[in-house]
């Protein structure tokens, strides 16, 4: 008979893994098909941003950059299902 562990919780669908990127940036790393709606919803109740429009978009194309750096979505090194979005209020 398999033993199974009852105290590992499951791996959520998202979770936040920088809750303040500069002024108005937070990442999150979430399963690659989760919708837009999905990802805004989970932002705003799990931190919200303390702005009065709240997390209102996920970068998924940042053709121009900001100083440099891209804000694209980049594949998580731990789990190829899983994917690191920036979002914004």
């Amino acid at each position: 008979m398999k033993r199974v562990n009852r105290t590992t919780k499951p791996k959520e669908r998202i979770e936040v893994t920088n809750s303040f990127l500069g002024i108005c940036h937070m990442q999150v790393c979430a399963e690659s098909n989760m919708t837009d709606k999905e990802i805004l919803e989970f932002c705003n109740s799990a931190n919200p941003s303390g702005t009065t429009n709240g997390w209102g978009k996920v970068i998924r194309e940042d053709p121009e950059g900001h100083d440099g750096k891209s804000l694209n979505p980049v594949q998580c090194n731990r789990d190829l299902n899983r994917t690191h979005f920036l979002v914004s209020c």
